[in-house]
């Protein structure tokens, strides 16, 4: 039995037309979870249904992956909704993705938000609190996917919803532990040497490096990586490969 587990997440469904979700097909297979575009910053309506589908073909967890409403900036432009306003975009969403997998035979695992709104709840109470109370309002037995140092895990601990500490394969960390801008240089790890390493680091020493060159502790349930990285899938094949080869378990529970 693997003494060490984790889980291997991915986002998904991000994809337009017919033909775009045998990307997700060629990766499904290396994941325990997965994050499925709920369309407020891609995705449309048949080809999140494919990767529903495709979640389910190869057991993989579902989770519903919303955003603010920016299809224009991929939901990676910060947008101030009011607290009426972005409850409504969230319920909208987790909702929509939650009735989708329910109709299909599964059903969803946790939510985890996308881009700028995951990287805002991290650090804004209002923000923190909404998800929260969201996700609680529409199924108390949810998981919520964030950074580990997060206000958003304290919002979620504070009303008792399931909080699973994310850490990321294929992004630099800032001394604080929050992710470099994507707008920086090096904010992304294309190399696979360096991911390896990171997600070694992470999940066999609950350690990593920042930017800076500083090594902070840094525990974590799940493990990211993200889509739209360059060579995404033999990336996960290979994370998949080095986990397995050191006796950990890839399982989301």
């Amino acid at each position: 039995m693997a003494l060490v587990k984790i889980d291997l997440n991915c986002d998904l469904g991000e994809s337009y037309g017919k033909n775009s979700s045998q990307y997700d097909a060629a990766i499904m297979p290396y994941l325990s979870s997965c994050n499925i575009a709920c369309g407020f910053h891609s995705g449309d309506p048949l080809n999140i249904q494919k990767t529903i589908e495709l979640a389910l073909m190869h057991n993989v967890a579902i989770g519903a992956h919303p955003s603010f409403p920016d299809l224009q900036g991929f939901g990676r432009r910060m947008m101030h909704l009011s607290t009426e306003e972005l409850q409504a975009c969230l319920l909208y969403q987790i909702t929509a993705l939650k009735g989708m997998t329910e109709a299909l035979g599964g059903r969803l695992h946790h939510i985890k938000a996308h881009g700028a709104l995951y990287n805002f709840a991290a650090k804004d109470e209002t923000t923190a609190q909404v998800i929260a109370e969201t996700v609680k309002r529409i199924d108390p037995k949810l998981y919520v996917y964030g950074l580990p140092n997060s206000i958003l895990r304290k919002a979620c601990e504070k009303l008792e919803i399931k909080f699973k500490k994310e850490a990321f394969s294929d992004r630099a960390y800032n001394n604080d532990l929050s992710l470099r801008s994507r707008k920086l240089e090096g904010a992304v790890l294309h190399q696979k040497e360096a991911v390896l390493e990171q997600v070694h680091s992470i999940v066999l020493k609950s350690e990593v490096y920042s930017y800076e060159g500083e090594m902070h502790s840094l525990e974590a349930d799940t493990i990211c990586l993200h889509s739209d990285t360059l060579g995404s899938v033999e990336l996960a094949k290979n994370i998949h490969q080095t986990l397995v080869e050191n006796g950990v378990e890839i399982v989301a529970t």
